[in-house]
């Protein structure tokens, strides 16, 4: 009976190759975070030498860069997986190291100006937002935590998948996260809300490049899963997939 459930939750990506594929054209350093909308593509990224953390917007599907803002100040640099929720941006500012500090930002999809933001004592590597709420992930995913949009903490809950989420998207009711698995296996969860349990899971393959598909940036637009896994030159890759 376990096996039975086993299949029926996964699914291979690995075996599907992109529906396209669109270089970005401009500096993404160290990437983390997407997400997007028909027009528009925002990237998140660090530059670990320099110190600092980015937040990129691109066009599509031209891949043109449109413009760069610095994120974060002082030891909170490393921005991560973000969350486009209406006309604003979600996403969060870090120190470089687990179990530290973070600033989680909002800020104005059209501008990129900052609009609010609020602290938490642990490493955020991703948000996702809901309809009154955004959910983070501390570290690789360990801990969830969830805050109302004002930054009040309402829930704190272990990981129960053993997937190191590194990008967080709340679609149709569901929690989406792409990550890596033990052994550096990528996969893209969903899972059900708000008890998170795992509902289904896709596994992913590898670039050309050698990198996991699911190694950074992810973001879900109806059928259509979007993966940004590669440092520059960055390409998002585009992928068909069954929503649960």
């Amino acid at each position: 009976m376990r096996w039975i459930l086993l299949c029926w939750l996964a699914a291979v990506l690995g075996d599907q190759a992109p529906v396209s594929t669109i270089e970005l054209k401009g500096k993404t350093h160290h990437v983390q975070g997407i997400d997007l909308d028909a027009t528009g593509l925002w990237v998140t990224s660090v530059d670990p030498d320099a110190k600092k953390g980015y937040l990129h917007e691109f066009a599509l599907p031209s891949g043109e860069l449109r413009r760069t803002v610095e994120v974060g100040a002082g030891d909170r640099y490393h921005p991560g997986g973000m969350a486009l929720d209406g006309e604003s941006l979600w996403l969060p500012v870090a120190e470089y190291r687990r179990e530290s500090s973070a600033i989680i930002q909002r800020r104005n999809g059209k501008t990129l100006e900052l609009e609010m933001q609020f602290e938490v004592a642990d490493h955020i590597g991703c948000v996702a937002a809901g309809p009154d709420f955004v959910v983070g992930g501390n570290w690789d995913s360990r801990l969830f935590y969830v805050w109302d949009k004002k930054g009040k903490l309402l829930r704190k809950v272990e990981n129960p998948t053993g997937n190191g989420y590194q990008d967080l998207k709340f679609v149709n009711g569901k929690l989406v996260g792409g990550g890596l698995l033990p052994g550096k296996v990528g996969a893209v969860d969903w899972l059900e809300w708000p008890s998170f349990r795992l509902e289904k899971r896709v596994t992913a393959g590898r670039t050309d490049r050698g990198v996991p598909y699911t190694n950074e940036g992810m973001a879900v637009r109806g059928d259509r899963l979007f993966l940004l896994p590669e440092d520059g030159p960055s390409r998002l890759f585009e992928f068909r997939v069954e929503r649960p």
